[in-house]
Formats: C-alpha cells, sequence, structure tokens
C-alpha cells in the first residue's frame, strides 16, 4: 500500500507517493528533498559547522520543468519588455525575476519570470519573492538613514567625514566630506581589501587605514567604503545599528512587512537564492556540491560583517520597494500622511551633489547619469530622473517628470555569477517609458508625455551655482553689436556727436574697424577715440600715452597713462560715448573697469552710453570663483562679483549701471545669434587677440586660473609664444610638478615638463622649469578649480619660493587665500563657494540679455 503526499510550498504544490509504512520522519524528508524545508546545502543564520556537514549528505532532488511564467497584473501592454525578460531568461542571463512598474500613485503592473530557484531543484518566480537587494541597501536603507539624521541637525553634508568617525581623518583623508563619500567623489579605493570573514570592526579599520587612489572631490569611483562608511556613521549619531534605524524610521511606518536586513529563517522559502560558494576542489557552480547562499547576503564583506553593512545586506520584495518610491515621488509623504523625509531632502539626493567637473552625475546615495545608468533605458530623461543596480540583478528607476518607477529584481548570481544585466534593464526601462506614452497619449501626439528623450536640465544648487552646463559646440553666425548697428544704418546714434572707446577688437565681421565705421557713418560725428590698456592698436604692454589716429587725425585718448578716467576736456563737445572692446570674461581684466569708469564720467556729464555688445570668450554660462571682498574694488576689480562672471560686457553694463547707482542713460546693441552655452569657437567670428598675451582661444581660457599664479612668483609663460600655457620659475623641477599636477585628475589639463626663458615680465631671461598645459578638452576645463589646484601644488612642492598670499590682488579673497594656506583640498575650496555663486547668479538674472 502507498500513500499520496501533497506538500506545499508558497505557490507551488508538489506529489508524492511513499509506502504507507514510511514513519513521519521518513515523510519529513520527503518534504526536505522536495524543497518545502531548506535544504542543507543553503546557508542558514546560525546554523553550527556540523548541522551543516550533516546536512549536506541530503541528496539534490531531481529538478521540475521550468514553470510557465504567471499572467501579469497589468493596466499596460508591456509585450515587449516581457520578451525581453523572456529571452534573457532563455538565454541563461537570469533564471527568472519579477517586474514591477508604478505610475502616477498606483503599481500599473506587476509580473513574475522564470525562476525563482534552480538549486537544489527549480521553483517558479512569485511576485512576493524576497531578494537580496545588493547595492540597493546604498539608496534604501543608508541614504535615507543619513538624510533623516541631516534633518535632525545631527550631521552636515559638507563637513569631513573624520568629524563624526575621528579615526579616518589620517593619511589625506581628513578632508573627504560626507558628500563626497554619498557621490563616490572621496577618492576612496573600491572595495576594502579584507579576507571575506573580515568582522566590521576589521573592515572599518582597513578603510581607516587606506590611503585614497584620487584627491577629494575630483573623480567618480564607485566605492563600497564610502556606504560602510556611512553605515558606521548612522550607529554613532543615532545609538541604533543601521538595521535597527532604517527599520523604525522608514520600514515599519511604510508597512514593509517583508524588507529587513537578516531576514529570519520563515522567510527563507520566499527568498531567491544566490550563489553557491564553499565549492570543492574542481567543482562549478551549480553543481550542487557546495553551499548555497539562501537568506544571507550574497557580497561577502557584508556576509563578514554580521550581515548588517551600510553597502549591502537588504532584503525585500518589489511590492515593498514599491512603498518607498511612491513615498519618494510624493516628496517624503506616506499615502496616510505621514512625513517621512523632508521634501527638499528628496530633492536634494535625486539632482546632481558631484562636482560639475566630475563627468558622472551622482546624487546623494542616488545614480543620475553615469556608466551604471542602464536601468534609466533611452527614454527616461537624462538628468532629472535617478535609479540604482545591486550586484545580484536588481535595480530601479524613478523619473519624478512622469511620476514613473520601474523595479526590475533578479537573482542573476544564481547558481553561479554571470555578467551585469545592463542590457535587459535598458530594454525594459525603454519598454516601459514608450508603453506609458503610449497609454496616455495614443500616437504620441500628447505633448505632456511621460517619457521624453530630451535632456533634463540639472537645477542642484551645486551645478547652477557653478557651472550650469559643459558648453557645446555649434556652427553659429553671431553678429556683434557693432554688426547689428551698422545694420541699422546707425539709427541709435543719428545725430550725435560721439566718443568711441576702442581697440584692435573694435571689428566687424567684414573686417571693417569700428573706427572707420563709425568715422564714415550718415548723420553720425566722430569726435573722439578712447583706447584702454594696451592701446589703440592692443600691442603695448606698458602704460600708454595719448596721441593722434592717423587714419582719422581725430585725439586718441588714452585710460590707461596719466589717467584711467575720461576728462572733462576730452568730453568736451560730445552727445554720447560709445564702447565697442572684446572683453575677456575675467573679473580682472581692466577693460571692464575702463567701461565702468567712463559709465561714471557720462552720468556725471549727462552723456548718453551705448555698449555694443560681443560675445563672453569663455561662455555665458560658466560661473566660477570667489566673489571680489567688498574693502578690494580697484582697478582690476570694479564690482563684487566672480573671477568667471559669465556675462557679456552689455550685460556687466547693465548691472553696473543698476548695482552701482550709476545713473547713466545706457543703451546696448545687443548681438543676434549668440547663446549663453556659446565659447567663441561657435560664433563664427574672427578671434582677434585682445591684448598681446591673449593670443589663443586656450590662452583666454587658462587665463582666469593661470593668470592667480603669477603673483606668487612663477613665470606664466608671458614673454614667450605660449602665454598662460606655460608655468615656471628657476626653482621648481619640471618632471616633480608634472607628475604631482597629472595625479590631481584636473579635469581637461595635461601637464607636460618643459625648460624656457620668459623674454619679458616675471623672471625675465631667467631660464625656468615647469610644465606645459595641454587642453584635450575645452568644454570641460575650469579654470578656477586649475589655478587654485596648482597655486596649492607649488606652495607645497615649493614653500620656501611660492607665495600664496600673494594672489590675494587677483583671487579678491581673503578667505580663500586662507584657505590655500591651511592646505584646504582644492575642490572643497571651489565648492565653498556655492552659496556665494548662487546669490550672484540670482542677482544677475535680471540684467541677462541672451538665452
Amino acid at each position: 500500500m502507498h500513500l499520496r503526499v501533497v506538500i506545499t510550498h508558497g505557490d507551488m504544490t508538489d506529489n508524492f507517493t511513499v509506502p504507507r509504512k514510511w514513519p513521519i520522519a521518513a515523510l519529513a524528508l520527503a518534504g526536505l528533498a522536495a524543497g518545502t524545508m531548506f535544504p542543507a546545502q543553503e546557508h542558514a543564520p546560525g546554523q553550527s559547522g556540523a548541522a551543516s556537514r550533516s546536512a549536506q549528505k541530503t541528496p539534490a532532488a531531481r529538478p521540475a520543468a521550468p514553470a510557465q511564467p504567471a499572467p501579469p497584473e497589468s493596466t499596460l501592454n508591456l509585450s515587449a519588455a516581457d520578451a525581453a525578460i523572456e529571452r534573457s531568461i532563455a538565454a541563461d542571463e537570469i533564471p527568472g525575476a519579477v517586474l514591477l512598474v508604478g505610475h502616477r500613485g498606483r503599481v500599473v503592473y506587476r509580473r513574475a519570470y522564470g525562476s525563482r530557484a534552480v538549486l537544489p531543484r527549480r521553483e517558479a518566480m512569485t511576485t512576493d519573492t524576497i531578494f537580496d537587494l545588493a547595492s540597493l541597501t546604498k539608496v534604501f536603507a543608508t541614504t535615507p538613514s543619513i538624510l533623516r539624521l541631516v534633518e535632525q541637525g545631527k550631521l552636515r553634508l559638507a563637513d569631513p567625514v573624520a568629524r563624526y568617525l575621528p579615526e579616518f581623518g589620517v593619511k589625506g583623508k581628513d578632508q573627504i566630506t560626507v558628500r563626497q563619500v554619498m557621490t563616490h567623489t572621496g577618492g576612496l579605493p573600491p572595495i576594502p581589501k579584507t579576507p571575506d570573514d573580515a568582522s566590521t570592526t576589521q573592515v572599518l579599520e582597513w578603510i581607516y587605514g587606506a590611503e585614497p587612489i584620487a584627491p577629494p572631490g575630483m573623480m567618480f569611483v564607485y566605492s563600497d567604503c564610502d556606504f560602510i562608511l556611512l553605515g558606521e556613521m548612522v550607529l554613532r549619531l543615532s545609538g541604533q545599528r543601521l538595521d535597527e534605524y532604517a527599520a523604525a524610521s522608514f520600514f515599519a511606518p511604510l508597512g514593509m512587512k517583508d524588507t529587513r536586513f537578516l531576514p529570519p529563517e520563515s522567510w527563507r522559502p520566499r527568498i531567491a537564492p544566490t550563489e553557491e560558494i564553499n565549492l570543492p576542489a574542481g567543482a562549478k557552480a551549480g553543481s550542487g556540491k557546495g553551499l548555497l547562499l539562501r537568506g544571507v547576503v550574497h557580497d561577502p564583506r557584508a556576509r563578514g560583517m554580521g550581515g548588517v553593512a551600510g553597502h549591502a545586506g537588504l532584503f525585500s520584495t518589489a511590492d515593498d520597494l514599491a512603498r518607498f518610491c511612491f513615498v519618494l515621488l510624493a516628496g517624503g509623504v506616506t499615502p496616510e500622511g505621514r512625513r517621512l523625509l523632508a521634501r527638499e531632502s528628496i530633492a536634494r539626493a535625486a539632482e546632481p551633489q558631484n562636482p560639475p567637473w566630475v563627468a558622472s552625475l551622482r546624487g546623494l546615495g542616488w545614480d543620475i547619469d553615469s556608466t551604471f545608468s542602464s536601468p534609466r533605458g533611452e527614454l527616461f530623461p537624462v538628468g532629472t530622473s535617478y535609479g540604482h543596480t545591486g550586484f545580484t540583478g536588481t535595480s530601479v528607476w524613478i523619473d519624478p517628470a512622469s511620476q514613473t518607477f520601474v523595479i526590475l529584481l533578479a537573482n542573476s548570481v544564481h547558481p553561479h555569477g554571470r555578467p551585469p544585466i545592463s542590457s535587459l534593464r535598458s530594454k525594459v526601462a525603454s519598454a516601459v517609458a514608450a508603453a506609458i506614452e503610449s497609454a496616455e497619449a495614443p500616437g504620441g501626439s500628447n505633448s505632456s508625455s511621460t517619457a521624453t528623450t530630451s535632456s533634463g536640465s540639472p537645477d542642484s544648487p551645486l551645478w547652477r551655482g557653478l557651472n550650469a552646463a559643459r558648453p557645446g559646440y555649434r556652427r553659429g553666425e553671431t553678429k556683434s553689436g557693432l554688426d547689428v548697428l551698422v545694420a541699422e544704418n546707425f539709427a541709435p546714434l543719428s545725430g550725435k556727436r560721439v566718443g568711441l572707446i576702442t581697440n584692435q577688437t573694435g571689428v566687424a565681421r567684414d573686417g571693417r574697424t569700428a573706427v572707420d565705421l563709425l568715422a564714415h557713418a550718415p548723420g553720425v560725428e566722430l569726435v573722439a577715440l578712447f583706447s584702454p590698456e594696451h592701446g589703440l592698436a592692443g600691442t603695448a604692454d606698458q602704460l600708454v600715452g595719448s596721441a593722434k589716429d592717423a587714419a582719422t587725425g581725430l585725439p586718441v585718448y588714452s585710460l590707461y597713462g596719466e589717467t584711467r578716467r575720461p576728462t572733462p576736456e576730452m568730453l568736451r563737445g560730445l552727445d554720447a560715448l560709445v564702447f565697442d572692446i572684446q572683453d575677456a570674461g575675467v573679473r580682472f581684466y581692466t577693460y571692464t573697469t575702463t567701461m565702468g569708469y567712463c559709465m561714471e564720467e557720462a552720468a556725471r556729464h549727462h552723456l548718453a552710453f551705448y555698449v555694443l555688445d560681443r560675445p563672453n570668450p569663455i561662455g555665458g554660462e560658466a560661473v566660477e570663483g570667489p566673489l571680489l571682498d567688498a574693502d578690494r574694488i580697484n582697478f582690476v576689480g570694479y564690482s563684487v562679483m566672480p573671477v568667471r562672471h559669465g556675462m557679456t560686457i552689455g550685460e556687466l553694463a547693465q548691472m553696473f549701471n543698476a548695482e552701482h547707482h550709476l545713473g547713466v542713460d545706457l543703451h546696448v546693441i545687443t548681438m543676434q545669434d549668440w547663446r549663453r552655452s556659446d565659447l567663441y569657437e561657435s560664433t563664427g567670428m574672427a578671434w582677434i587677440p585682445p591684448s598681446p598675451n591673449l593670443r589663443s582661444l586656450d590662452d583666454a581660457l587658462l587665463y582666469p586660473g593661470v593668470e592667480l599664479l603669477q603673483a606668487g612668483g612663477v613665470s606664466v609663460g608671458r614673454g614667450t609664444d605660449r602665454p598662460f600655457g606655460l608655468v615656471g620659475a628657476p626653482w621648481i623641477h619640471a618632471a616633480e610638478l608634472a607628475e604631482y599636477l597629472n595625479a590631481r585628475h584636473i579635469p581637461a589639463v595635461h601637464f607636460v615638463p618643459t625648460r624656457f626663458t620668459p623674454r619679458s615680465s616675471v623672471l625675465k631671461d631667467q631660464p625656468c622649469e615647469g610644465v606645459s598645459l595641454v587642453v584635450y578638452d575645452r568644454g570641460s576645463v575650469f579654470p578656477l578649480l586649475l589655478g587654485i589646484e596648482m597655486g596649492e601644488a607649488l606652495a607645497k612642492l615649493y614653500p620656501k619660493n611660492f607665495d600664496a598670499g600673494a594672489m590675494i590682488d587677483l583671487v579678491g579673497s581673503a578667505a580663500t587665500i586662507e584657505r590655500m594656506k591651511r592646505g584646504d583640498a582644492p575642490s572643497n575650496i571651489v565648492i565653498g563657494w556655492e552659496d556665494e555663486i548662487a546669490a550672484f547668479r540670482r542677482m544677475r538674472q535680471k540684467y541677462l540679455l541672451y538665452r
């Protein structure tokens, strides 16, 4: 006689026929073999070694046939996503997966595919399967916990990590900030090089003693070390271990009953196993001869740390993660109206927080645009959507614009490791975005489409404050204010006696000079010429005297000689002053001060003032450098503004007139076809050096940073064929300086050791060793960061020769010089300008003439 035994396991049912005389213990063994109990090969927390060895003797059951995919719970047509996942399963890229899509406050798609397990027997995937989230721990446990501590006033993102973990502040890590570890820009090694069984204490000690592999704030290095530190920070600041703090603060309030570190044994039937480890010699993962990880974290460091770590260890289901994603999209509020995080905290976490010279965009914990952004797909917007991946095959992507998220959970490391599923993640996300767009706007005609191929514009204070966007190249046909004036047949100046402030850069697109054009303009009487520093021809490198123009016979009054302002005698008989000079886009370039002084005198003598606008040669978006200290206003600093202001000369005139209360009758003849994102090479205009040493566009780009160094005692290439492209001194060791600077990962510039002898200016006729600056990506040069980096390098390597304090005249900020003297990390100095630059941007906004 035989008995028919029916054993259920989750959503599965197995049938066995056994002899009636089998004892109950035998039935239990049958259940074990069928997988209804945990096979001994699966690693259970706290299981004794003896129990483990004994259990491994249990034979594995014969694999069952793959289950058919469950029908989706859906209001969307995601057949393209289904097909992509099923192809991935057929190609053995993953054993199975769960896909969940949320949109506008509800789950619109939920489906399980393939198998949850293939060892020791095959089990069908179910939508309530619990997954090892791997690095999703970083964003669903560690990041929100850190944000909560910030809101509680226990933590500040700009503070050094060492303020909270003093042991960390050694071996050059004392200036790595909390924000930098949250954005993976602290320069720490990717993983702790510790044995797999290293304890939490041992792992932390390794990180504390590690040397950075990059300077803080200079490059993106994805690092588990970062979030291990943050997990420890949660413990020290809250008094609770990360698992306890996250559960009390987020998981319990959200009803995330299937989310926790260290899942209990009762959960294990629903947990997707990961890798088979501890294999005997010659055996391969998947052979059934090793130890299968199920309910135990896959990451070896997190496993050694007891299963609770800031970088890995969290387990959850797709539905529980959906609860969290809905709260993120709701600005931190639960469906019941309870606030878990401040709206601003979530906004900051989801917008770029890394320095703008780092190409990868990272929020606080979250990924925005990097090599890890495959879950965004091709259609969700770049820059304003965000997500993360996990090594075990998990991922999430969230798009606030369309109120959509995509959760794809797989166990791609079961029963053995496989390549990343980047392609699958991307295909699924693209299919979801397209399906939502199709559902909401049939035919794609709805302009409020939820998915978009256009790039979003990061709007964090850091990015908007420092550099809103890297300039791009276009084939423009910019017409200067002079060209526009000519096209208007000089109508604005009709009937006026004018004085023209100009130099060799006052040239129209057709090559005719402003002097010649105004001298022959109908209805306009050109009475006098005024020249700035370097004279009318732009070749003088010393004080310039007044003279007479040979071509017109008009007086040329120098404003860089006995006087720097037009005198009443110079202005006698004039109705208006016209300014047409190419500026350099730099606060200490004296042409802007000359304009300001002329505006003051025009107001005093009741003259109209016309500015023929010209491009900012280094772009109209980037703003860099500290604001000028108010007590340092002088000829190389007319107004309180950053070194690199991002304004045209006409915009500056408007700002000077209003902010300095000049009261001049100002008229700006604006350009045509100029965009703020344009570097000069995008304008189609000829480059005419505005001064003897700004010979090339690279010279102009390097000038705001490299020029700062000359006061410290080095040659910056004046008197050579590469001004601002060479830096050197007799006491510099070229190879040493080049090696040091290249190791700093300064963006877009490479340093080559060289020798040169300047024939003028500082260190004239003295043989120098130094570096040649090679610009390899003009759109990614950050000249003020470059200048601060080089200044600190010279002060560190040659403290007896280089005087960083002497840079104050052009830097213009005593606080910045003090930070340089302290040896603060240059990236932190630059980021420290964020608030004042943001305030300047708000102030200047009303004076901008171009988009």
